[in-house]
């Protein structure tokens, strides 16, 4: 204590209590202990010696509390102060300031008594932040729980929307217990009961010829087995034989079984519709449709590429490539080929179809590669274009100013020259035709056009082509 504390502890010349035992006292009865005169000037301040954290508070004595108080807490200790001189008893109540120092800010929550003759104020206070970090620990966690709340009832919705929304049926099986945890609708309609009677129920009563304990393992089993999980259950009320495909996982702590049920009618039914709808676009579908082997070699054809090729029937196609049927040949087949088996599929090349009469039409050609199959093969699709042909600008449309710079030379140079300008404007129109039918494809359009690879090359450069296909 300093001698101003010490003055004021042992009450003038007459000791009423010795300053350590008060010091005790207000240390055990506090966080802090401070005195202060009428006027709010700090006569004495006493620390907890085990509350360390408001750091160094000596020097606030000898100055005003409203130093070290925040802005909003100075109006309240001026009305505290006010009621004090007013009031009669020793206790005034209590009030909670908020302290500033150093940087450091701290809310205190005291008690104050009249103490003395002098009528000094003894300010009794407890450290708030303890209760204010656990309040933010509170509101933290109810938010959490919230959140979490919100996000449970998120999924629970989309969980619940899937299940009502999916064609599939499927039930939830507990392992330990044995029961159906949640079913969809189609799963009660296989099953033969209302969804809300089958919630809950022993999976044993709902199938035949097993016990509890033999269906869960049979069940389980299945489901960690290698290759296929599916085994075959008979529901005890219609009577209907079931394939079940379960697979296990573990939520919560429990392990649980998803199982898929199908009726093996309605897989067939699927089955035997879709491969009916595909035969009858294969037979009666207006595009002509073509399977051959990875050599070209033709395996199948429908109706319609027999009436395009005016061939009398399939087995004068079997085992000839498709090549003998397109104007350019292999040249026409390799294109497709190559670009069908690098990207998967090749769409809309233009060519001329071959007839068993030596008669062309133009088509245009979609191919397909197969190749996830015991038997890969690639499959043609083959459009009539010639109707069309009429009104399509031409690919490669002589432009007119070559057709201007070749017309001029009439009168101006011999035959010989306008017949050389004429090649290059041909030979030009040829190669971009060429690079345009092979996607810039240069080994394909080479081949087309009969040349070598190098050979092309100076023809794109000689026509200023080169950059062209680059940006292409």
């Amino acid at each position: 204590m300093t001698s101003r504390g010490q003055k004021y502890w042992t009450g003038g010349s007459i000791p009423l209590i010795g300053p350590d035992v008060l010091g005790g006292i207000i240390a055990s009865a506090s966080d802090i202990g401070v005195v202060i005169s009428e006027q709010g000037d700090v006569l004495s301040v006493l620390v907890k010696p085990d509350h360390k954290s408001f750091g160094h508070v000596e020097h606030w004595e000898g100055r005003n509390l409203r130093d070290f108080l925040t802005v909003e807490s100075v109006p309240k200790l001026d009305a505290k102060l006010a009621a004090f001189v007013e009031s009669e008893d020793g206790a005034t109540g209590s009030i909670e300031l908020n302290h500033t120092d150093k940087n450091l800010e701290f809310p205190i929550s005291y008690s104050l008594h009249r103490i003395g003759p002098d009528g000094a104020l003894l300010m009794l206070g407890r450290d708030l932040r303890p209760i204010a970090e656990m309040q933010q620990q509170l509101v933290k966690t109810q938010i959490a729980i919230e959140q979490d709340y919100e996000l449970q009832r998120d999924f629970d919705t989309r969980y619940r929307v899937l299940m009502d929304a999916s064609r599939e049926a499927m039930v939830f099986l507990n392992v330990a217990s044995g029961r159906i945890v949640d079913l969809n609708k189609p799963a009660a309609a296989l099953l033969g009961a209302p969804r809300k009677e089958l919630l809950e129920a022993a999976v044993a009563q709902v199938f035949d010829g097993r016990r509890r304990g033999e269906f869960l393992e049979a069940l389980t089993n299945t489901a960690i087995a290698e290759g296929s999980k599916t085994i075959e259950l008979i529901v005890r009320k219609t009577k209907a034989r079931l394939t079940v495909s379960p697979s296990l996982f573990r939520a919560a702590g429990e392990r649980l079984l998803l199982c898929r049920i199908e009726h093996p009618d309605d897989q067939e039914r699927v089955s035997d519709q879709l491969t009916e709808d595909l035969s009858a676009l294969y037979q009666e579908g207006v595009d002509a449709i073509v399977f051959t082997d990875l050599n070209g070699m033709i395996r199948a054809a429908n109706e319609s590429f027999l009436n395009l090729a005016d061939v009398g029937h399939v087995t004068n196609v079997k085992g000839r490539p498709l090549a003998d049927f397109l104007s350019r040949g292999m040249v026409d087949q390799k294109v497709l080929l190559e670009n069908a088996a690098r990207a998967g599929q090749m769409r809309m090349y233009a060519t001329k179809l071959n007839s068993a009469f030596d008669n062309q039409m133009s088509v245009e050609i979609s191919v397909t590669h197969l190749q996830d199959r015991s038997h890969p093969s690639f499959v043609f699709v083959i459009r009539d274009a010639s109707r069309v042909e009429a009104v399509r600008k031409p690919n490669g449309t002589v432009n007119d100013d070559s057709v201007r710079s070749v017309m001029e030379l009439v009168g101006n140079a011999t035959l010989k020259d306008i017949v050389a300008e004429t090649t290059d404007v041909v030979e030009k129109l040829c190669i971009e035709t060429a690079v345009e039918l092979t996607h810039n494809n240069r080994v394909a359009a080479a081949e087309m056009l009969g040349l070598s690879r190098q050979s092309l090359y100076v023809k794109l450069r000689k026509y200023g082509l080169l950059a062209k296909n680059a940006d292409s």
